[in-house]
């Protein structure tokens, strides 16, 4: 059997990915081991390969997430977020699916033109936005309020375009069996469209969380009782209340990275599909 010749372009290629997957993994590898560190040995031999390796006793491995959840409420601060991100990730996919949809297959007055300026909006920086979006939930009343953290980025432009292009892909005579069975727009809506469009739903829903999960100046801004915070606004009171252990404060950013990788395990699949746009559901 006469075997397959590897190309020096092919191994040159896995070579660069594989120091590009170094580049981003190391970070995260010295963050985790230095978490099963006790607090001198973190600085132990920074510049050579140990610093890379847990504490060799087992019984210090998890010294640092006890004694962290022992001074914090990190289990509050943990479930904030996964509520802002949950609930966000939630309405985003109903919000900017709804939008896609009205873009995609339903017809009306100046809907090319709405739709051009939503996307140049893209140009604007969010950052430009806070302090609108601070005035008008100061105005409604809604500071201190977990509604504030998660209302204002529901609607999202980019998630809007990804819908509308999933919809668009979808035959009109899809639609048209419907409308003459009797179902009502929301019903072609929820029974066909959305049903149809899980990579789509997969990758706004899995890009929401994270964009939730890791936001930290607009739950800074509105929120003022501790009880409420999110894990990245917990993060920078846990790093600077004295005394700070950094094998504590590494503890605690892998107890906040620990769910995005599981979110992004269970949807990779559909998240691949969505951003290559090639799963529209049919088949």
């Amino acid at each position: 059997m006469k075997r397959k010749r590897i190309k020096p372009n092919t191994i040159l290629e896995y070579v660069l990915l594989l120091l590009l997957a170094a580049l981003f993994l190391f970070p995260m590898l010295w963050m985790v081991v230095s978490s099963m560190k006790p607090e001198a040995e973190v600085y132990k031999n920074l510049t050579g390969w140990q610093a890379f390796l847990p504490s060799f006793n087992p019984l210090n491995w998890f010294k640092p997430y006890q004694e962290v959840l022992a001074r914090f409420s990190i289990l509050t601060y943990l479930s904030n977020s996964l509520f802002y991100a949950g609930t966000f990730a939630i309405g985003s996919i109903i919000i900017n699916s709804l939008a896609g949809f009205a873009f995609a297959k339903i017809n009306f007055s100046g809907k090319k033109y709405l739709f051009g300026f939503l996307l140049g909006l893209l140009i604007i920086p969010m950052e430009t936005m806070l302090i609108p979006q601070f005035t008008i939930i100061n105005t409604l009343g809604l500071v201190n309020n977990r509604l504030a953290v998660i209302i204002p980025g529901l609607a999202s432009i980019f998630n809007i375009y990804l819908f509308r292009n999933f919809f668009i892909a979808i035959p009109e005579e899809i639609i048209e069996s419907a409308r003459m069975d009797g179902a009502s727009i929301l019903r072609i809506f929820f029974r066909i469209m959305l049903p149809m469009s899980k990579p789509a739903i997969a990758t706004v829903g899995v890009l929401s969380f994270i964009s939730s999960w890791n936001d930290y100046i607009w739950p800074l801004m509105v929120l003022t009782d501790s009880s409420k915070f999110s894990m990245q606004v917990a993060i920078t009171t846990i790093n600077t209340t004295q005394p700070v252990y950094i094998n504590q404060v590494m503890a605690v950013l892998t107890i906040s990275t620990i769910p995005l990788i599981l979110v992004y395990i269970v949807a990779q699949k559909y998240i691949i599909q969505g951003l290559g746009g090639s799963g529209t559901g049919i088949k």
